[in-house]
């Protein structure tokens, strides 16, 4: 009977979720980019991390069907081939023409192994990158780990703070000169707004005194604001610009580290389904500020929704965002 209970509170619930998400949110997405704008990436080559899953894969086939190049940057590479070929599909099969060099639309796609927890792999895929690519025009900093429990990279760091920045840190920091000879170019660092919740503890940044998973995710969203605050202040005159963007709550496998007990897991997908951005929706500011016009030249913000937001005092601190800089670079081993 307890169980039935249960049961018939959580359709009753679903269906109030259901029309609320048919009157609140509306039944479709409206893609930022259509028509006329087809080639609006023509030419151009962007690297993405992560991008055989959830925003990544989003924000991927969007800027092919704009006609660029993009590199995929994956840790399975057997799983990250899987999707490029069902993207290659999906876009023959919505009308549009083969992808490849000399395609004249969509843009090409090609699939690259990195692992982000391991800076021997980060390095090694840069390496290879600058060896095979003449011109990088936009690095998404895509992939990221969401409140995992305790465990540690390759090269011993917590993982959430050694994938979500450090291994962003070295990647940038190893093609910024490929970044620069392809001036103009960008740099879209994905954080999240959780950076509200997190503080950079210079005495503790590997989380062994204390680990808190929620907090941990904080501090490496926090950490990617500061870094693309400090990086922007040392692009400043190289035509090189880097922004920060958090893409609101998106249904994704990014939570599949968090415990949900079976019995609310069907209330849990309602209401995921109800008000849970779809992976298109929350790629959309990463697309906007891969290829709009409308922020060439802008570096250094913080944005939400395709519009510029306001910033925390403390992920604004420079003393901090520099301190930060130069811990890092010890700690990637760009600095002995």
């Amino acid at each position: 009977m307890a169980v039935a209970t249960v049961a018939a509170l959580l359709a009753a619930l679903g269906g109030a979720l259901w029309l609320a998400a048919r009157r609140f949110v509306g039944p479709s997405v409206q893609r930022l980019h259509r028509g006329g704008d087809s080639g609006l990436m023509h030419g151009k080559t962007v690297l993405i991390t992560g991008a055989n899953s959830g925003l990544g894969r989003a924000t991927a086939a969007e800027l092919l069907r704009l006609g660029a190049r993009v590199i995929m940057g994956c840790r399975d590479r057997t799983r990250a081939e899987e999707e490029a070929g069902q993207l290659r599909r999906e876009i023959c099969q919505a009308g549009g023409p083969e992808l490849g060099p000399d395609s004249g639309g969509a843009g090409e796609l090609v699939v690259k192994e990195l692992d982000l927890a391991s800076l021997r792999s980060v390095r090694s895929f840069c390496q290879e990158v600058l060896q095979e690519e003449p011109r990088l025009d936009v690095l998404i900093n895509n992939a990221g780990i969401f409140q995992c429990p305790y465990m540690k990279t390759e090269d011993g760091f917590e993982m959430q703070f050694g994938v979500n920045h450090l291994g962003h840190f070295l990647l940038t920091n190893l093609l910024l000169g490929l970044l620069k000879s392809s001036a103009p170019s960008r740099i879209v660092v994905v954080s999240s707004k959780l950076y509200k919740y997190g503080d950079i503890n210079f005495e503790d940044l590997n989380s062994e005194q204390n680990y808190n998973k929620s907090f941990c995710y904080s501090r490496s969203k926090l950490a990617n604001i500061l870094f693309t605050r400090e990086l922007a202040r040392r692009l400043e005159g190289t035509n090189v610009t880097v922004n920060a963007l958090h893409p609101g709550v998106v249904r994704t496998n990014l939570g599949r580290h968090i415990h949900i007990p079976l019995l609310v897991k069907p209330l849990f997908n309602l209401v995921s389904w109800a008000f849970f951005k779809t992976p298109l929706e929350g790629a959309q500011t990463s697309i906007y500020l891969a290829s709009s016009p409308e922020v060439e030249g802008v570096s250094g913000k913080y944005f939400g929704d395709c519009k510029e937001e306001e910033l925390l005092p403390k992920a604004m601190d420079e003393s901090v965002a520099g301190k930060l800089w130069d811990v890092s670079e010890v700690m990637v081993g760009i600095l002995k």
